[in-house]
C-alpha cells in the first residue's frame, strides 16, 4: 500500500551499492538543485576538508557529525538520487548524480512511483556497509524510535527464500516518550527501560515529562533498582541518552544532570539543540544549563515521591545508592535543601544500624529546648554505637545520628 509511508534499505554486496528508498513526497527537477546541488558545491568540500586521514578519529566524528546528506560521500565515491515528486507525471522524474567533487549532472527520467531512491557506491574500504547485519545494528542504535517504519529484505538461512522478496520492519518506527503518558500502561514504562538501560531488572521509579514555551524538550527519566559495579568512579560512564527529534545523537551525554545524579538514566530528546551536536558543544550554554537545572529538580521530585509515596522501596534505593546522594549538598548548593531531605541516617533511636532516619524524622524527636542536631562520626556503627561520648545525650534523651560513611565527614 503507497499509502503507508515507509524506508526501505538494501544492499548489493557485488556491485558494491547501498540503496535508500522511500515513498514520500519526493523531489521535482529544481527540488534537486536547489537542495542537493547546494550541498554538494558547498558542504561537501568543507566537510571533507575536516577530516583528519585517522580512521578512528574520523569515524567518531562522522557518528557525531555526519547527519547530512553530504555525509554519503565519506562512505561512497558516488552518490545517484532518483526522486519524483508527488503530483507530478511520471515521466518528470529526475536523477541527480554526483562524486562529491563540487559537480553534480541532472537527468529526466521516467520514475512511475512517487519517493526518492539513493544508491551510494561503495568506497573500497567501506564494503562492510554492504552487510545486513551491520546495517541492521545501524539502524537500530540511530532510527530505533524514528516515526516511519525502515525495513529491509527478510533474510533466510539454510532455507529456500521465497520467490518474492520479504521486507521486515528493522527499527520499532516509534518513541514511547513522545505519547501521551495517560496511554502508556507500567508495563510499556519498564520494557522501555530495559531496552534502553540494558537491564534485566524493573526500574524502581520514573518520571515522564515534556516542556514546551521557550525550550522545547520531552524528558523520561528512571531511577534504577541496583547500582553499577562502577558506581562509585566519578569518570565512569554515566548521562542520559540524547536525541534530537527522535533521532539518537549521543548515549552517555552526562552534561543533563550533577555528579551526585550520575545513576540517573533515560532519554532526553530535544527540539532545540541541532543534530551535529558535539560534547563540546554541550559542556555549557543558557539552554544546555537551563534543561540541566530542570532535569535535575525533576529527578529529585521524584526521589521525593519516591519517598513519600512507598518509603519501603526508598529504603532500598537508598542502600543501592545513598553514598552518591550524599555527594549532593556539597556539589549543588541550589538544591541543598531538597537534597536533604532525601537523606537517611542511622541513630540511636534504631539499634538496627540501618539507614533509615531522614532529618524530619529526627527534628520530630527533638527534645524542649533543643536547638541543634547531634551526629556523632566513625569508622563503623559498631564504633560509634558504644561510643561513651553518647552516654551524656542518652541520659537526656537526645537522639544522635551515627555517620559512618566516608563521604560523611566530606
Amino acid at each position: 500500500n503507497d499509502g503507508d509511508l515507509r524506508i526501505r534499505v538494501s544492499f548489493d554486496a557485488d556491485a558494491h551499492t547501498l540503496t535508500i528508498d522511500d515513498n514520500g513526497i519526493g523531489m521535482s527537477r529544481e527540488d534537486a538543485i536547489a537542495h542537493l546541488g547546494t550541498i554538494a558545491k558547498s558542504g561537501t568540500g568543507d566537510f571533507l576538508r575536516q577530516l583528519s586521514g585517522d580512521q578512528k578519529k574520523d569515524s567518531q566524528l562522522i557518528g557525531q557529525f555526519g547527519v547530512g546528506f553530504y555525509s554519503a560521500f565519506i562512505v561512497a565515491d558516488q552518490v545517484d538520487v532518483y526522486s519524483r515528486r508527488a503530483g507530478l507525471p511520471a515521466s518528470e522524474g529526475v536523477h541527480w548524480s554526483s562524486r562529491g567533487e563540487g559537480e553534480f549532472d541532472v537527468d529526466a527520467i521516467d520514475k512511475p512511483e512517487r519517493g526518492t531512491r539513493i544508491v551510494l557506491h561503495l568506497k573500497d574500504d567501506q564494503q562492510d556497509f554492504a552487510d545486513g547485519w551491520r546495517l541492521r545494528g545501524i539502524i537500530k542504535k540511530y532510527s530505533d524510535h524514528i516515526g516511519l517504519p525502515i525495513q529491509m529484505v527478510k533474510e533466510h538461512h539454510g532455507e529456500d527464500a521465497p520467490a518474492e522478496v520479504e521486507w521486515e520492519t528493522v527499527n520499532r518506527a516509534s518513541a514511547l516518550w513522545t505519547r501521551p503518558r495517560t496511554e502508556i500502561s507500567d508495563a510499556e514504562y519498564q520494557e522501555f527501560y530495559k531496552h534502553a538501560a540494558h537491564d534485566h531488572q524493573d526500574a524502581l521509579a520514573w518520571s515522564h515529562n515534556k516542556v514546551e514555551g521557550k525550550l522545547e524538550y520531552t524528558s523520561l527519566l528512571y531511577v534504577p533498582g541496583h547500582a553499577p559495579f562502577d558506581l562509585y568512579h566519578r569518570d565512569a560512564p554515566k548521562g542520559l541518552k540524547l536525541y534530537v527529534q527522535r533521532v539518537f545523537v549521543m548515549d552517555q551525554a552526562e552534561q543533563f544532570l550533577p555528579m551526585y545524579l550520575r545513576f540517573i538514566k533515560g532519554v532526553v530528546d530535544s527540539n532545540d539543540l541541532s543534530l551535529n551536536v558535539s560534547r563540546e558543544i554541550l559542556q555549557s550554554g543558557p539552554v544546555i544549563d537551563s534543561m540541566k537545572s530542570a532535569l535535575t529538580k525533576r529527578s529529585l521530585d521524584m526521589l521525593d515521591k519516591l519517598a513519600t509515596d512507598k518509603p519501603e522501596v526508598y529504603a532500598g534505593f537508598w542502600k543501592q545508592f545513598g553514598q552518591v546522594l550524599k555527594e549532593g549538598p556539597a556539589e549543588d548548593f541550589n538544591n541543598r535543601e531538597k537534597i536533604a531531605g532525601l537523606l537517611r541516617f542511622a541513630s540511636t533511636h534504631d539499634a538496627s544500624g540501618e539507614q533509615s532516619v531522614s532529618l524530619a524524622d529526627y527534628m520530630g524527636r527533638m527534645i524542649e529546648g533543643q536547638d541543634k542536631i547531634y551526629y556523632l562520626t566513625g569508622d563503623s556503627h559498631t564504633q560509634v554505637k558504644d561510643s561513651p561520648h553518647l552516654e551524656v545525650f542518652r541520659k537526656k534523651g537526645i537522639e544522635v545520628l551515627l555517620l559512618t560513611d566516608r563521604i560523611d565527614e566530606w
